[in-house]
C-alpha cells in the first residue's frame, strides 16, 4: 500500500437495476462488509438493485470496486469515481427499500425491460445544439437551480415522485420531438425515460451515466453545463464544466449570483436553500422572517 492509497479520498457514485431476491438479508450483509472496509455512505437496496454513494480512501473504495464485481450480479456495474479531501458522509446507512429510486408508478417502470437509448457524453453534447431537441432534466427544482444544461426544462417539482403527473401536464405536445434527458449519476433517468415511451414519446435519450460522468469526460469536460451539480453528501454541489466556472443560482434574500446552500436556522423548517454569506449573516440563517419570528417565539 502506497501513500496515496493511506492518504488520498475518493466517493463512488453507482447503481444496477438487477434481481436480487433478498434485500433484507443482502443489506444487512453488505452493511457488516461496509464497515469492515471502512466505508461511509449511504446505500439503498431493493428486489430490482442498488443504488449507492460511498466515500473512502482509494485502497478502502478499490477493495469495495472488487468486491462488488466478483459477483456475477454486478460484474458490470460502472462506478463514477471522484477524489476528495476526506469522507464526504458523516456515517454508513445500508438500508432495504421497495425501489431504488422511487417515481411513484402503481405499475413501476423495469429499466431492464423498458428504457431510452443512451447517449455518451460527446453525443449529447452534439444534440444540446440542436433547436428541433427537447432538453428535460429529470432532477428536482432546487438540484436545477445551481446547475443545469442550457436550455434545460425546469421541472417545478421537490421530489422525483411528482415528475409523472408534471409531465402530464406539461410535456405532451411534445410526444413526437426528439426528447433528451439528464440527472445526476444516471439512475433516475433509466426509469424516467422509460415512462416517457410508455407514455408515447415516440424518440427519448438519455446521458449515460449522468452529469458526474459528462463533468469527467476527457473530450467534453463539462461543456454546455452551467453552474455546479447538486450531490445529497456534504460536498453539496460538485464542479462540472472544466472550461468555464459560471454561477447561475441566486441568493433566496438578495437575488445575488450564489451557488452555496444552507439550511433554515429553524429546525422545524430547515428549508434549504442558496443564501449569500452576507445576507446569511444579516437574517442570521432564516430563510424567513417568519422562521425567525417562530424561532423567537419557542425560546420565550
Amino acid at each position: 500500500m502506497n501513500d496515496r492509497d493511506t492518504q488520498a479520498y475518493q466517493v463512488l457514485l453507482y447503481y444496477k437495476y438487477v434481481k436480487i431476491d433478498n434485500p433484507e438479508e443482502f443489506a444487512k450483509d453488505h452493511l457488516e462488509f461496509c464497515k469492515a472496509v471502512g466505508l461511509r455512505g449511504r446505500i439503498l437496496v431493493a428486489h430490482e438493485g442498488i443504488n449507492g454513494t460511498v466515500s473512502g480512501t482509494v485502497s478502502q473504495t478499490g477493495q469495495y470496486m472488487m468486491h462488488m464485481h466478483a459477483d456475477p450480479r454486478f460484474r458490470d456495474m460502472e462506478f463514477k469515481i471522484e477524489p476528495t479531501n476526506g469522507h464526504v458522509f458523516k456515517r454508513l446507512s445500508v438500508r432495504p427499500r421497495k425501489e431504488i429510486v422511487h417515481l411513484g408508478l402503481e405499475d413501476d417502470i423495469d429499466p431492464n425491460q423498458l428504457t431510452g437509448k443512451y447517449l455518451e457524453p460527446k453525443e449529447f453534447y452534439e444534440m444540446l445544439n440542436r433547436e428541433d431537441v427537447i432538453v428535460l432534466d429529470a432532477r428536482n427544482d432546487y438540484e436545477y437551480d445551481i446547475g443545469h444544461f442550457k436550455g434545460a426544462i425546469r421541472p417545478n417539482v421537490r421530489t422525483f415522485r411528482e415528475l409523472p403527473q408534471w409531465i402530464r401536464e406539461n410535456l405532451t405536445q411534445y410526444k413526437d420531438k426528439k426528447v433528451i434527458m439528464y440527472c445526476t449519476g444516471g439512475i433516475r433517468c433509466e426509469k424516467l425515460s422509460g415512462f416517457l415511451l410508455r407514455e408515447g414519446f415516440q424518440d427519448v435519450s438519455q446521458l449515460h451515466g449522468g452529469i458526474i460522468r459528462y463533468g469527467q469526460d476527457p473530450e467534453v469536460q463539462g461543456k454546455g453545463f452551467e453552474g455546479k451539480c447538486y450531490v445529497f453528501d456534504e460536498r453539496i454541489s460538485v464542479r462540472v464544466n472544466r472550461l468555464e466556472d459560471k454561477v447561475v443560482g441566486q441568493c433566496h434574500h438578495c437575488g445575488k449570483p450564489e451557488d452555496r446552500y444552507i439550511n433554515c436556522a429553524y429546525p422545524p423548517c430547515h428549508k434549504q436553500y442558496i443564501c449569500c454569506e452576507a445576507c446569511e449573516t444579516e437574517h442570521e440563517g432564516f430563510c424567513s422572517d417568519e422562521c425567525r419570528e417562530l424561532a423567537l417565539q419557542s425560546q420565550r
